[in-house]
């Protein structure tokens, strides 16, 4: 679980925290559906979204659109926050494994796609079901290793 800020800060961006696990829920199904149906078009889509959370943030992904149009409004409670870097993090090795993913099945090896994706998926799955951000816990991970 990454750490949870209750206010702005002036070094980083924050963040709703539970729009990374709304995406992660989105992301799952979205895997799932690559992974079982075996098409690397939606690998491809699903690595766009990477793409954009990885490169502007998370909070500019289409998933984050639908959670702050549909889903956070009807949300009742305190809004706890989150800093944007260790969910971007988290995007960024999302994107490594669709980038693989996809590279294996145009070498026509499904192996690599299946594994690929399989990794992916798994590590949406552990976000979107037990609140675990495991990109995030990666990120956290190497901050201490840098600054040690």
């Amino acid at each position: 679980m990454t750490q949870v800020q209750t206010k702005k800060t002036t070094s980083s961006t924050v963040i709703d925290a539970r729009g990374p696990r709304f995406s992660a829920v989105l992301t799952t199904l979205v895997l799932a559906t690559a992974l079982i149906s075996g098409q690397t078009w939606i690998l491809i889509a699903q690595g766009i979204v990477f793409a954009i959370g990885a490169f502007r943030g998370p909070q500019f992904t289409p998933y984050a659109f639908i959670f702050r149009t549909f889903i956070k409004p009807r949300i009742k409670g305190e809004v706890k926050t989150e800093d944007v870097r260790p969910p971007q993090f988290a995007q960024s090795v999302g994107l490594i494994f669709a980038v693989v993913g996809v590279a294996g099945s145009f070498a026509g090896v499904p192996a690599i796609f299946t594994i690929a994706t399989g990794f992916a998926l798994a590590a949406a799955f552990l976000n979107a079901a037990f609140n675990f951000c495991l990109g995030c816990e990666m990120y956290l991970l190497l901050t201490r290793l840098r600054k040690a």
